[in-house]
């Protein structure tokens, strides 16, 4: 099967020989996939002059219903998705997490969009500014959707989700999106986007795809447009520079893999609620999704006197991780999403051992039930130890997208500030410990360099959503090696697609415009 792409309001399929994607699971082809002969100009032109022209004649209210009318019909499609995404080396839980959580998303920006926004076209931000004695003369700031385009560019390990929480708040905002997903997964996402144009919600032109290379589009965009991206930091500084996004001052905000940290409070000793949520916790980040997770925790960051313990005790709940085929209903981890990423891993695993010791885990020996393990991408829980923290490296700069983690110990609570830094920016970090002053003091020194901050402990841990789940409702997002840029966040990720300009004027005039 050759994916099609959506261009201009029809399906595209390239005549040119396309890339092989694979089975996960398998190694089978499942899809071939090329974007050669799509007229990426006109495509541009098309989703400005159709598809935001039709966008903004709705309000955000008539916007926010399409999105929860398209969120119930794609709700009736999860079967066919969750079968097809098996072959990307999803479990039911990792396939939970993508395609009802990005469903979700769209639930959560209908809902906000209705009881957030004005029924109106002018989304006002904050009171009038009286400038003037009399009374006579006003500002008012206020947020109208730009007249271009949203290029989405997506990752490969949340095909559904990453695509459908960009679409939220832009299409809300009343920009068209042009959705460009990561190759090797594209073809649940392809699946995805057929649901969207059959159920005939969204206006001509609001949705566009690309299956395989962006061609020249970066040529075409404008100071209208947006890119909105997802994937690795070095990819996001490549596209960053280009000439034209640096000439046309285009907005752009990047979402990249991070060495997220989590953090045990000295307080949280073995035999603590707070030391077994934190294994717990440990434990499925490192396995959900094969680790293959923006948001995962990379290191494990805990005081020098429970490393011993804390590394039993994690390579014991390891041990009982079943990795299989993600279609069974007892296995804990799939593959990961092909043979290409695999090698990948294990050459960053390579390069942390040069520096850390491998406490638990093998590259070679380890059991798949219900798959070929040299056919398809397995791979099984890698848990390393640093032995000098502030010395090493790798710990710090070197990210093994997959089922891997590293035990850092530190010696006091600012060393453990100093260790969660040196991450260089991350999208989220988290505390386990039930003392109050601890995270006080952690938070106000790990805050400047992280988008999220979980704080965990006994009281909440019923109703924590974890350290990995991004939410609709909260900034995604961070500093430095995480992309310097933020989406969602409730209506804060709709704003990213409007512009805000001060008017001023009389009261009448100002009312009148903002029919306030």
């Amino acid at each position: 099967v050759k994916l099609k792409s959506f261009v201009e309001g029809s399906w595209f399929e390239s005549s040119a020989a396309g890339a092989e994607l694979t089975d996960a699971v398998t190694g089978e082809a499942v899809a071939e996939i090329s974007s050669d002969g799509v007229d990426f100009a006109a495509m541009a032109e098309y989703a400005r002059r159709v598809g935001g022209a039709k966008l903004r004649e709705y309000t955000f209210h008539q916007r926010a219903e399409m999105l929860g009318a398209l969120a119930k019909f794609l709700n009736d499609k999860k079967p066919e998705l969750y079968a097809l995404s098996t072959s990307t080396g999803a479990t039911r839980t990792d396939s939970w997490l993508d395609i009802d959580g990005g469903i979700g998303t769209l639930f959560v920006y209908s809902s906000k969009g209705r009881r957030e926004m004005p029924n109106d076209h002018i989304y006002i931000d904050g009171p009038p500014e009286v400038i003037g004695k009399e009374g006579t003369f006003i500002g008012q700031h206020i947020f109208v959707p730009l007249r271009g385009l949203a290029l989405h560019i997506n990752a490969f390990n949340f095909p559904c989700w990453g695509m459908l929480e960009k679409l939220g708040p832009s299409l809300l905002a009343g920009v068209p999106a042009i959705v460009k997903p990561a190759s090797s997964t594209a073809y649940l996402t392809a699946k995805v986007f057929e649901a969207i144009v059959e159920s005939n919600i969204l206006p001509e032109g609001a949705v566009q795809l690309i299956c395989g290379s962006t061609g020249n589009l970066i040529d075409h965009l404008n100071c209208q447009d947006v890119v909105a991206f997802t994937g690795s930091k070095n990819t996001a500084d490549h596209l960053r520079k280009h000439p034209n996004i640096i000439a046309q001052s285009v907005r752009f905000t990047a979402e990249a893999d991070s060495l997220n940290a989590s953090i045990l409070g000295s307080d949280a000793e073995p035999g603590t609620p707070e030391f077994d949520l934190y294994v717990k916790e440990v434990v499925k980040e490192m396995t959900i999704k094969a680790g293959q997770k923006c948001t995962a925790i990379r290191r494990i960051i805990a005081p020098e006197n429970v490393v011993g313990d804390l590394v039993g005790e994690l390579s014991k709940r390891l041990a009982e991780i079943k990795v299989g085929h993600p279609g069974l209903k007892d296995t804990d981890m799939g593959p990961l999403a092909g043979l290409d990423q695999r090698e990948e891993v294990r050459t960053r695993i390579g390069e942390l051992s040069s520096e850390n010791e491998m406490v638990f885990g093998d590259l070679e020996k380890f059991t798949v039930t219900g798959a070929d393990k040299k056919r398809g991408a397995f791979l099984a829980p890698i848990l390393l130890q640093s032995q000098n923290p502030m010395s090493d490296e790798s710990v710090h700069s070197t990210e093994a997208f997959g089922p891997v983690s590293t035990v850092v110990p530190y010696s006091s609570i600012d060393n453990a500030v100093e260790l969660a830094n040196r991450g260089e920016g991350s999208l989220v970090g988290s505390i386990f410990t039930h003392d109050n002053e601890i995270s006080k003091h952690l938070i106000q020194g790990i805050a400047p360099y992280h988008g999220r901050v979980l704080l965990m402990n006994r009281d909440c841990a019923k109703e924590s959503t974890g350290h990995g789940s991004p939410l609709p409702h909260l900034v995604h997002g961070g500093p430095g090696r995480a992309g310097g840029g933020e989406e969602l966040g409730g209506i804060r990720g709709v704003l990213h697609y409007m512009q805000r300009t001060a008017i001023q004027g009389s009261p009448a005039s100002i009312g009148l415009v903002t029919e306030s």
